[in-house]
């Protein structure tokens, strides 16, 4: 701002200067007008080469020096603020927090990125000479009403099931014996589906890069058991409870100075649960589950879960544990090398139930089809003793077969998709979100190379042979995709969490690395203010599928697949919760 010249008027000017005539006012006038137009061009462009920019963040004494300037009176001297504020900005003498006045507005470049207080974490990505530069991670003490306290109270975790023998060896459960010689010797035990909340958490604390300094964390880990939490209350009580932990979590989490670093954008947890559990849209009494991922402070968290919602942003699907937990790369190999050599006797197979009470379910005809074919191993779990849960007589139905039918469970997703492709069988998908969609960190996009894909409404509607298309697959392109499955048992597994693979990325290492892969293209986007603004969560499926430097989506050829249900918004009420309760119930039947 030009400083406003002295109050001095032209007539006393003029009495100075008695011996002189005072100049025409016509002379006056036209000097007055140049003078005018002058201004008007000198202004115009100081605002065309001083346009502002808006930065994604800015540091805080930069914000603080900058509202002082839009609050000053209108009586105050602005020359007086142009100091005071010199005067501040030179103790640190940053290029980038200079102040042009007479406009308070941000400079015409980005915030140096020293001060984002993610930076130094950023910067550890640079030093060479350290194994653990930008991997390390930070993890929250939590209290333990959060999560060892559960695992007191262990009998409490479950309506029907007695999920203390679960939680022992780390959360693997008890050693399983080689019967019929199906296992190996070791590594092998009777894991519960719901226990990743415990094995990813002993396996946290075998990682080699933690750090107890959070200014350099690549990301932040919440070892909450909400998986378990949730567990406890499901049946017989009401929203407050449910909700309960949860609203704990979040207060305690938001009081901590690692919070306020990215708002919780760089921190997650994991929950061994289906998404649609913590996902309760209204609060009716009579509403399926808590609210967790619908709280404000969870959605900025990264939240891993068994089986995500194609519509949300902050979760993200990992594999449901198998009955395998090596302790050494060894022993990973020599399973791998066993599964290729095994002889399938047949074409495909199914283990499984039909769902009568559910009329867009294949199931039964999964069931019916299987049972006419002589090349079909059925194994039924709707009578009695049933075979599915004893892990040997699974496991050694799909060591048998070449192809394993892996329709939509409850949910979407089921475990046995797993433990399928860890006996080497290839698995086939009737629906894009019981896997595709589901586990893009874990699996490859290029999913032809280790599955079938066969339509539902093939099964449904067209009442297509499940073995005749199988048999148009020639032996040589069968041969290739069991091997690319036998690949891919390594990232599919949890290795033991008291030991610590060499050379093997198990399902642990492959989902750590992909958050922390996230967290970083945050930050980077974040100072470079590349954030996408127009991010559609809807379609949040349709982002996972993107190629490397695709940043749009458009019409899909899965769309009508993940058509969002009548139900409101498609996370909660009548399908998505409908299908949770679904998989409790069952869960009951397994166990009564």
């Amino acid at each position: 701002m030009r400083r406003r010249p002295p109050a001095s008027s032209h007539h006393e000017e003029m009495e100075k200067t008695n011996d002189k005539h005072p100049p025409s006012r016509l002379c006056f006038l036209a000097a007055l007008a140049a003078m005018f137009w002058v201004l008007i061009f000198y202004f115009h462009f100081a605002m065309l080469s001083n346009n502002p920019i808006n930065l994604p963040e800015r540091p805080a004494r930069l914000h603080h020096i900058l509202s002082n300037a839009q609050h000053l009176s209108k009586d105050q001297n602005p020359s007086e603020f142009t100091s005071s504020s010199a005067q501040h900005l030179s103790k640190d003498n940053h290029p980038s927090e200079r102040l042009v006045m007479p406009h308070p507005k941000l400079p015409d470049t980005h915030p140096a990125p020293e001060d984002y207080p993610f930076n130094r974490a950023l910067r550890t990505l640079e030093n060479k000479s350290d194994p653990c530069g930008g991997r390390y991670i930070y993890v929250h003490d939590l209290p333990s009403r959060f999560n060892d306290d559960m695992l007191k109270n262990c009998r409490k975790l479950s309506l029907w099931t007695n999920m203390c023998k679960f939680m022992t060896n780390a959360g693997m459960g008890p050693p399983l014996k080689n019967v019929n010689g199906v296992f190996s010797n070791t590594g092998w035990y009777a894991t519960n589906q719901f226990a990743v909340d415990v094995i990813f958490s002993s396996r946290m604390k075998q990682y080699e890069c933690l750090t107890k300094d959070s200014t350099i964390a690549a990301s932040i880990f919440v070892p909450f058991y909400a998986g378990f939490d949730i567990a406890r209350y499901l049946w017989g009580y009401n929203i407050s409870v449910r909700d309960a932990a949860s609203l704990d979590l979040v207060d305690w989490l938001m009081k901590r100075p690692e919070w306020s670093v990215m708002g919780g954008r760089d921190h997650f947890l994991v929950a061994g649960r289906i998404t649609w559990d913590f996902r309760r849209l209204t609060d009716s009494e009579s509403d399926w589950g808590n609210k967790l991922l619908f709280l404000p402070a969870a959605k900025n968290m990264s939240m891993l879960v068994v089986e995500s919602s194609p519509w949300n942003a902050n979760d993200f699907g990992i594999p449901y544990p198998t009955y395998f937990h090596p302790a050494k790369d060894a022993d990973v190999f020599v399973w791998q090398d066993r599964m290729r050599k095994l002889e399938r006797k047949f074409l495909f197979s199914f283990a499984g139930a039909p769902r009568p009470d559910n009329p867009k379910s294949i199931r039964g005809q999964i069931v019916n089809q299987c049972k006419k074919s002589k090349v079909c191993k059925l194994l039924e779990c709707d009578f009695g003793e049933s075979k599915c849960h004893s892990p040997s007589s699974i496991m050694q139905m799909f060591q048998s077969s070449l192809f394993c039918l892996q329709p939509q469970g409850d949910s979407y997703t089921r475990r046995s998709a797993f433990d399928s492709m860890l006996a080497g069988c290839i698995p086939v998908f009737f629906h894009p979100g019981s896997a595709y969609t589901q586990y893009t960190w874990h699996l490859p996009r290029n999913y032809s190379k280790y599955s079938v894909f066969i339509p539902e409404d093939d099964i449904r509607k067209r009442n297509v042979s499940i073995e005749e298309r199988l048999k148009q697959i020639p032996s040589d392109v069968v041969k290739d995709m069991r091997e690319e499955v036998i690949k891919l048992i390594p990232r599919l597994i949890y290795a033991d969490p008291r030991s610590k693979l060499e050379t093997v990325e198990d399902a642990f290492d492959v989902a750590v690395q992909a958050i922390i892969d996230k967290v970083t293209k945050l930050r980077r986007d974040i100072i470079e203010d590349r954030e996408d603004k127009d991010f559609i969560e809807e379609n949040s499926w349709k982002y996972a599928l993107l190629e490397e430097g695709q940043q749009t989506v458009g019409a899909h050829e899965w769309d009508p697949f993940f058509s969002k249900p009548k139900d409101g918004d498609g996370d909660s009420g009548g399908s998505a919760a409908e299908a949770a309760k679904n998989s409790w119930k069952n869960e009951q039947k397994s166990q009564s």
